[in-house]
């Protein structure tokens, strides 16, 4: 049985034109293994086991044991299995613990700094380094979030390097962002070498994706995997992101679009980093001229049929905007969330509704053209429901006169009649009460006025 990584690799090399014979030879395997794998006939991380593995008992011990001490010993672990009934070999005890990865890495005693550095060769074409670098802060009105995604590729040879702006990290966009970074640097190398990202690396066990070995498939090239802590095996596209970092997206003005952005590094790129001077056998030569004799074979015609899908807001005017174009839908839309569905390769796209009812295809533009994208049915019940909502009448003034109408006067006659046929003082129901004012005011001037003073024969 092949590995995954085997598998990839056999493909890669039929695509190069080798031989059944000879990647046989190359890989250890037999003729046929190798022609049922290429003819799909089998595939990598398959296959049916008639008889027991002899070892499965065991292997839960030593896992318990090398995670109670990473540091045990392997002949100490072996006298412990011996007691127990183990009846192999050691050296098979010591290969089904690399096979299973019984043994934890122990990150103390794995500094990655202050160690000795290798020097090692890169030939040309042979290996494309791969990396994302988190962009922080990113304009508000992309509508990213808090930070912005850029996929970085570089040949190790010449160190042309060249990336592609991305909102997402998932696999779809980094596929689509491998490929137009391919498409940019000139072709595909033998190897792609990649950090181990989830997408493409099995974290946890450091082989290829299952997803992912398709994609290495279409392109013809092989995956190889970055070993853990070790940011200076891919040193190459880590210098990329620090000068893509420091030199693009650090002064990078707030009044642009993505795609706007994205011409300005590819532009960056072409003026500045290719003109760089790169040591030669024959003295000193610019990056693109070293980049130009890589022997880098053609990306294929299409990149591979990945499905990209992101969610948009309906503009008032029924218009969703999608990489530097916008596209209609139907009016009663607007304001509403939708997913725009791109499969790479095709010249359409898909909008459909949050429940995944497809709604609207359309003719993918150019990225970044500024078109608008209209169907002519959205185009017709677009203004129809515009001269629905709209008036002629002129909006009321503020300072005018309007009197009381008819219904008012009315209404206010009704009013009156009412009023003055019921009491509005104590007195007998249904009885008018006069009120006079001279009363009250007699009534007050006797109070102020003092009383006569009285005879004196009185006293």
């Amino acid at each position: 049985m092949l590995t995954r990584e085997e598998d990839i690799d056999a493909h890669a090399l039929s695509a190069r034109g080798w031989t059944i014979s000879a990647i046989a030879r190359h890989l250890g395997r037999d003729r046929k293994t190798i022609r049922a794998y290429l003819n799909g006939d089998r595939q990598p991380g398959f296959r049916a086991c008639t008889t027991p593995d002899p070892f499965e008992p065991f292997a839960i011990y030593c896992a318990a044991r090398l995670a109670e001490d990473p540091h045990l010993w392997a002949t100490t672990l072996y006298d412990e299995l011996l007691e127990l009934g183990y009846g192999f070999s050691y050296p098979t005890l010591t290969r089904q613990l690399r096979i299973r990865s019984l043994r934890p890495a122990c990150e103390p005693c794995r500094p990655a700094t202050g160690r000795a550095v290798a020097v090692i060769e890169h030939p040309p074409g042979e290996e494309t380094q791969w990396d994302w670098v988190d962009l922080p802060d990113p304009p508000a009105h992309w509508g990213w979030g808090r930070c912005a995604h850029l996929l970085v590729g570089a040949l190790s040879h010449s160190s042309r390097w060249r990336g592609r702006l991305c909102p997402s990290m998932d696999q779809p966009h980094l596929i689509d962002a491998l490929d137009r970074v391919t498409r940019a640097l000139g072709g595909c190398t033998d190897v792609w070498r990649f950090d181990r990202m989830a997408t493409v690396i099995n974290p946890g066990t450091g082989r290829v994706q299952a997803s992912f070995a398709a994609v290495a498939k279409h392109y013809g090239v092989q995956v190889r995997a970055c070993p853990p802590r070790r940011g200076n095996r891919k040193g190459v596209v880590e210098k990329a992101n620090h000068v893509a970092a420091q030199r693009f997206w650090r002064t990078l003005p707030d009044d642009v679009t993505p795609e706007q952005a994205q011409q300005v590094l590819d532009t960056w790129c072409a003026k500045r980093g290719d003109t760089r001077l790169r040591p030669t056998s024959d003295g000193k030569a610019s990056v693109v001229t070293v980049a130009a004799a890589e022997p880098l074979r053609p990306a294929p015609a299409a990149p591979f049929p990945a499905t990209l899908s992101v969610t948009r807001v309906v503009s008032a005017q029924a218009l969703v905007s999608f990489r530097g174009n916008r596209y209609s839908v139907a009016p009663e839309l607007a304001g509403a969330t939708v997913t725009v569905t791109l499969r790479l390769g095709a010249g359409h796209l898909d909008i459909a509704t949050e429940t995944g009812t497809v709604i609207a295809r359309h003719t993918l533009a150019p990225e970044g053209a500024g078109a608008m994208v209209r169907d002519h049915g959205h185009v017709l019940a677009l203004e129809h429901a515009a001269i629905t909502a709209a008036t002629s009448a002129r909006p009321h003034r503020s300072k005018q006169r309007i009197p009381p109408g008819p219904a008012a006067r009315a209404a206010a006659d009704t009013l009156r009649t009412r009023t003055s046929g019921s009491p509005t003082t104590p007195g007998a129901a249904g009885a008018e009460v006069v009120i006079d004012l001279a009363r009250y005011a007699a009534a007050a001037a006797a109070r102020t006025t003092p009383p006569p003073a009285a005879p004196a024969g009185d006293k």
